[in-house]
Parts: structure tokens; sequence; C-alpha cells
């Protein structure tokens, strides 16, 4: 008898539902934050370069209110309905409630396939999909604020402020209607790598904890270990080159038409080079093409990192997996029987609602920067350079000693708005992984840090509905 395989939809709310069990809330605050507060379906014409009509399948989920705006990408694939949107949103919003992002969960999504879509097209498709947001109040700096996400990036974003400006002429803080702009249009430095370099905090401050790597025969750091990337992405090649750059070996790669493996290493700079100048990582010299793309998940490696799309990881192949730890770069990539699978074996999971927030983190940086005005470090890059240069001048004068050129201005840098981003979403990464811990080792019943980061989140958005004078 087959067992009926969970959408990714109903595989979150799974997970939701073994968390709640653990939480002493009322059930009808339980089943507030678990359902979506609203779902936009829409469906509008758009010309193509032929001249013949397209209708665009498109959606905007706003998870939850508890806090707002609510927040999320926009994704664009064929792959995109409604179930998935859904998932998507609700995730964003445990995932805000974990890091202490003051927003609540939302999603876009837009059915089609950017890769098959020339710049005019992609253009009317997603100024259309702006125009219908703000038709329906799903946009606004203080309402929802979309972001990038699979099949996106910096141009569409810019399209939708854009769009979102001309229809909303004077509006003082228009750019806060979308983060992941363009830097000359409101966005901010260090967004693009935000999520890759979320993923890269994560992982090094889990492998700090000697005690709770003895388990799964691994020693504390970076240094030596052997790492499988599905998907060299934004998110997957960014995770890897920081990963690379720290020590670490990158043993496979993986991407939607072919996988690479070489147990000596793959440079991440040069494979991506590679893929831009012939279209694909097949063929890459020195390495094996491996059958299938998904192959690459069950080479042995010390960390496994999905960074492509949900359901990657299923009860089918979890028994094949061989890595210590699997580190959810991308959203869902692990279904809800892989993971009880994955436990028996005592498989790490680094679930995705932690370490896929840097993202959103470095957006909240952006929304701040755009309501305020001003480029982070403006005021106080220059400030800090002379106060430290002065410091160094004195103790100079004190100990008769003095330091290169190149010392001094290491020094006595002042903190730029990159320094500041990456100062920031560490300091957020480090924070969350320390309150999931301590939460999952404070009851061994919750059996995975996936349903104690849950549990953290649920609770936050709890008190914030009790706070609100929602529930009594």
């Amino acid at each position: 008898m087959s067992v009926k395989q969970l959408s990714f939809y109903e595989t979150t709310m799974a997970f939701f539902d073994q968390a709640a069990r653990h939480i002493d809330h009322p059930r009808g605050l339980l089943d507030q934050i678990k359902h979506c507060n609203s779902v936009y379906e829409m469906s509008f014409p758009v010309r193509r370069p032929d001249g013949e009509f397209q209708i665009i399948q498109a959606f905007r989920v706003e998870h939850s209110h508890h806090r707002q705006p609510t927040k999320g990408g926009i994704r664009y694939s064929r792959m995109v309905d409604a179930d998935e949107i859904r998932a998507l949103a609700a995730l964003m919003t445990f995932k805000c409630a974990l890091v202490d992002v003051p927003f609540g969960g939302a999603k876009g999504g837009v059915k089609i396939e950017p890769r098959k879509c020339d710049a005019e097209l992609l253009e009317k498709v997603t100024r259309r999909y702006a125009a219908e947001l703000v038709r329906k109040s799903f946009i606004g700096p203080g309402v929802d604020v979309p972001a990038p996400d699979y099949g996106t990036g910096p141009r569409e974003m810019a399209w939708i402020y854009d769009t979102y400006l001309a229809l909303n002429p004077g509006q003082l803080d228009a750019a806060a209607c979308v983060t992941g702009k363009p830097i000359e249009q409101g966005g901010i430095h260090g967004r693009t790598e935000a999520t890759g370099n979320g993923v890269f905090f994560g992982i090094r401050h889990a492998l700090s904890y000697r005690e709770d790597l003895k388990s799964i025969g691994l020693e504390p750091g970076i240094e030596g270990k052997t790492v499988v990337v599905q998907g060299l992405g934004n998110v997957g090649y960014h995770a890897a080159r920081s990963l690379e750059e720290a020590g670490a070996r990158i043993v496979a790669i993986s991407e939607f038409d072919g996988a690479l493996y070489n147990p000596e290493g793959l440079s991440v700079e040069a494979v991506q080079r590679f893929q831009a100048e012939t279209g694909s990582i097949v063929n890459f010299p020195n390495a094996t093409n491996l059958h299938k793309n998904t192959d690459a998940l069950e080479c042995e490696c010390d960390i496994l990192i999905p960074a492509a799309l949900e359901g990657q990881i299923t009860a089918e192949n979890a028994p094949r997996i061989r890595a210590k730890i699997i580190a959810e770069a991308a959203n869902g990539p692990t279904t809800a029987a892989a993971e009880t699978i994955l436990q028996q074996r005592e498989i790490l999971i680094l679930p995705d609602l932690y370490l896929n927030a840097g993202g959103v983190t470095v957006s909240y940086f952006e929304w701040l920067k755009n309501l305020s005005h001003v480029r982070f470090g403006r005021m106080s890059k220059r400030f800090e350079e002379a106060s430290q240069l002065a410091i160094l001048n004195s103790l100079e004068k004190l100990t008769g000693k003095s330091l290169s050129a190149e010392e001094r201005t290491l020094v006595a840098h002042g903190a730029d708005e990159i320094d500041l981003v990456n100062s920031g979403l560490e300091d957020t990464m480090v924070n969350s992984y320390e309150a999931v811990r301590e939460t999952y080792l404070s009851r061994k019943e919750f059996g995975t840090l996936r349903i104690a980061a849950l549990v953290v989140a649920i609770n936050k958005i709890a008190n914030a509905y009790l706070q609100l004078g929602v529930f009594p």
C-alpha cells in the first residue's frame, strides 16, 4: 500500500503540528498562527514579442499579520502554484520571528519560465504584476514588502519600485516598498550575497560546539570539511565560496542540468566561470560528470547543502544520504518523511527557517535604510577613523613603536555599510542559533533542531498576538 506524499504546504503544516504539541497556548491561537491570513490569486494578459497574448497566473500570499508589514520574496518559475506560495509564506513568518525581524510572513510567485523569456517580456510581466499588487493593497512600505527569490533579482525589484512610485507619486518612503533593489535605487551593500553569507555564518557557528559534533564524528571548525552543494545560484554560490575560503573542500556541485564530482575539490569560482562561458557545468575539466544531477545529494561528505528548490531529500533517497550535516540553504528541501529517516540515522539538520534567514535579515536592514533615507556608516565612518587614529598616535608616542601604513589603515578603518551589514547578519545568525540550541537541549522530546526552532518562533508570534489583545 503506497503512502500519500505530502505537498510542500502539507509538509510545512506537519512540522508546525509537531511543534505545536509542545506549546501551551489555546488551540484557537495556534490555528490563527498556522493558517494564511490573505491569499491573492490573479491572472492577467501580456503581449509577447510575436504579437500573441499570454495569460499569466500569479500569486501573493500574506501568511501572518501579527507584525506589519509582511515580507517575502517573489519567485518566477513554471513550478509556481498556490500550495508552494502558501508554504513559503508560512516559512517566512516563522523565519522572521525566529531571527527577530519585525515582519509578518508573505510570498509571491509568477508562473513563468524566466530563462525562456526576453527582458522585454519579463519587464511587462513584472510591471503588470506590481500594478495588480498596488491595486489590491498587497504592496507598500507599511503593508507588504516583496524581495527577490528564485528567478528574480535586483532588476525585477527596480521595475517593481518604479511601477509602485508611478502609481503612488510623491510618497516619501516609496523606496521601502521592495527590497533587494540595485544600490543606485536604494538597495544595500551585501544584499545579493546575504542568504549565502547567512548560511556560512550559521554553519560556522554550529561547528563551534565540540559536544554537539562528537556524536556525528566531526571535529569543530570548517577547515578540512568536505562539502556538497546542490544549486549554484545566488545562495549556493556565495555559501560555497565562503566555505571554500574558510578551508572547506567542495567535492560535488549539482545544477539543474547536471552534476560534478571531484574528491580532491572543485573551485567554485572556476565552475561558475565555466558555466557562464558554456551555459552548463557539465564536462567541467578534471571532474567526473554524475549520471543524474540528484546523484550529488548521495555523495559522501561532511556537509550537504541543498540550495535549490523544495522537496529534494525524500523518503526515497534519505536512506542513501551520506552526509553528517544537512545545511538547508533552500526553503523546504527535506520532506517530513525524510526527516524521520535522517533523525533515526543521527544526521544533524540545520533547518531552513534558521539557516535561510540571512536574506530577510539584510532586507530588513535595507528597509530601515530606505525609511531613514541615509546610508549606514555615512555619519559615523570618518569620526570612527579619526578617533581610532588619535588612539594609535597616543599609543605610538607612549611605546615608541610605529605601525606600518597598512597596519594603521587596517586598525583605524571606520565601518562602511557592508561592514555594518555583515556584522548585523553574523550577530543575528549567532544569537538565533543560541536560542534554538538552548531550546533543543532543554527538552530532548523536541527531537530535532527544526522543531525547537519552530517552538521558539511560534511562542514569539503567540506572545505578539496576546500583547495585541487579540486573544484574552
